[in-house]
């Protein structure tokens, strides 16, 4: 029987939400293991100047824990 995980993560970026998913992923998988999914929690962005300054992006990532 397998027992999963879930840890909440924030990430952002200044090009796209897109990015700000890939960065955490990619920042997860080097201390993380066993990653099986994720869920897209919240989307949102910081306004500067009338324009799209900061993409944030919050999400729960699961991992099976290990024997």
């Amino acid at each position: 029987m397998a027992v999963a995980r879930v840890t909440q993560v924030v990430s952002s970026s200044t090009k796209g939400w897109q990015e700000a998913v890939q960065d955490a992923l990619k920042r997860a998988n080097k201390t993380l293991r066993n990653l099986t999914g994720i869920e897209i929690v919240s989307q949102k962005a910081k306004i500067q100047d009338g324009k799209i300054a900061e993409y944030r992006v919050t999400m729960n990532i699961t991992f099976i824990l290990e024997d």
